[in-house]
């Protein structure tokens, strides 16, 4: 097992869990309205963009989980089907979490989570 990859790996895991947890206090605890998604309204900022600030705040933590994922597997000894499967399912589990956030935060008004959506889909097909 690689030592470095690990520990990168746990960092990466903790740096994510820190992100998203200290954005909700800091930030988005501030905007919300007993609801999951933030909705109260900070202009110039229209309710629209708060969700899709706290989605895409979010997002980059399912990334980092992804590329703590990558780099767990890349730290055990494996065949390179377990590697390709696993890279597959680190992109693509984020990939699919993302287009739901987005999906959930926007209300469906930010096309972005059909992108998301399709790429998910495609690695999961592939």
């Amino acid at each position: 097992m690689n030592t470095y990859l690990l520990l990168a790996s746990l960092l990466a895991l903790l740096v994510g869990l820190i992100h998203s947890f200290l954005g909700e206090k800091l930030i988005f605890s501030s905007l919300r309205a007993d609801k999951i998604v933030p909705t109260k309204v900070s202009p110039p900022l229209k309710e629209r963009h708060i969700r899709i600030i706290w989605a895409s705040w979010h997002i980059v933590t399912f990334f980092g989980f992804g590329f703590s994922a990558l780099l767990y597997w890349m730290a055990l000894p494996s065949t390179t089907l377990e590697i390709t499967l696993s890279i597959k399912l680190a992109i693509a589990i984020p990939m699919l979490l993302s287009a739901l956030l987005v999906l959930s935060a926007t209300k469906g008004k930010h096309p972005g989570w059909a992108g998301l959506l399709l790429i998910g889909i495609l690695i999961c097909l592939s």
